[in-house]
């Protein structure tokens, strides 16, 4: 069998145009894994209701962080598709969830080439609905339908690998270099509660109480909340973070509906608040920078600081293409296309 590899990131409007921002909203709000209420309900969230009045303020934010190469987004993953491609033997392809770089159109570039096995790569550390879940089901779906003959295995979650903790420890400590900062905020993309508990295999354990995440369970394979938890303890131990000195929150909630806590922007006023005067932010549910890193964390983030009194705000860049990150990826390609085991 000839292998290939997909690698799968979150997607990005054509361009920062309120017209082709409406049409990647669509897309991604009505996924029902990302607002998972029934079809009509969402139906009448999204259109009747975010499409009329998003896409103009999205769209505003786009253009605040487009560059002249395109959307940040698919610039750094095809870099990252590139770097990787010129390590490894297999042919490597590059899709979006959302948006005009179809998984379909990713999966048939790959088939064209005479791949008939595939490594799918979602591009997240971490597991949840919204992200890992969607990108999996979908292409199996495209599979059933398109390509019954392709074989399909995709690479889990791998927030707690060693080798991917030092990476990610190795570009923080090395942005941070020189850097004078009394706290480093770990600030992941929040979720709804509810997606936390739907994903729990054990149908009881993920209460959100603040102890669930920290005591052993087959739950935390899929729980989103334990795996953001415990990349800021893994990280903050490598790199030997004083426990007052670092914190975890979580960002970009939308809707009335309890999301995951505490959120950023309150902790970020909160800490200008009690007289914090430098301060980092790093983001590792993103491999990729992107309007939420580079608008919502660099730019709002750092106004609300400064609002509440803060001086020095230092947001560590995403692992985006990243020669040790690089590495590490292939690394892992290279160890599969060598293997007849499943990735684990």
């Amino acid at each position: 069998m000839k292998k290939g590899v997909l690698l799968v990131n979150l997607g990005s409007p054509d361009s920062p145009e309120p017209k082709d921002v409406k049409k990647y909203l669509g897309e991604f709000l009505m996924d029902e894994r990302v607002i998972d209420i029934p079809f009509a309900a969402r139906t009448l969230l999204v259109k009747g209701i975010i499409l009329k009045t998003r896409p103009k303020a999205s769209a505003a934010a786009y253009k605040k962080i487009w560059w002249e190469e395109g959307s940040p987004l698919i610039v750094l993953s095809e870099r990252l598709q590139n770097k990787i491609q010129k390590q490894v033997d297999v042919p490597v392809a590059l899709a979006m969830r959302y948006g005009s770089m179809t998984i379909k159109k990713g999966l048939q570039e790959l088939v064209d080439k005479g791949v008939d096995e595939v490594l799918l790569f979602p591009l997240y550390p971490q597991f949840a609905m919204a992200t890992t879940e969607t990108i999996t089901v979908l292409t199996e779906e495209l599979r059933q339908q398109y390509f019954p003959n392709l074989k399909i295995e995709s690479v889990p979650a791998f927030y707690n690998k060693p080798d991917y903790i030092e990476v990610l420890s190795n570009s923080i400590k090395n942005h941070l270099q020189g850097k004078n900062y009394e706290h480093l905020l770990f600030s992941y993309h929040g979720v709804p509660e509810r997606h936390i508990r739907k994903s729990d295999v054990t149908k009881s354990h993920c209460k959100i109480d603040g102890s669930c995440c920290i005591t052993p369970s087959e739950a935390h394979k899929f729980c989103y909340r334990h795996q953001c938890y415990e990349v800021t303890r893994l990280v903050a131990e490598k790199l030997e973070l004083e426990k007052d000195r670092y914190s975890t929150s979580f960002q970009s909630r939308l809707g009335f509906d309890p999301w995951l806590l505490p959120y950023t922007d309150r902790t970020i006023e909160r800490l200008g608040k009690q007289g914090v005067k430098n301060m980092a932010i790093v983001t590792p549910a993103f491999v990729s920078d992107c309007l939420e890193t580079l608008e919502e964390i660099a730019m709002e983030g750092q106004a609300i600081f400064h609002e509440m009194g803060g001086e020095n705000f230092t947001t560590v860049p995403c692992l985006n293409d990243d020669d040790e990150f690089v590495n590490l990826l292939s690394k892992w390609i290279t160890a599969w296309t060598k293997t007849l085991i499943e990735i684990s």
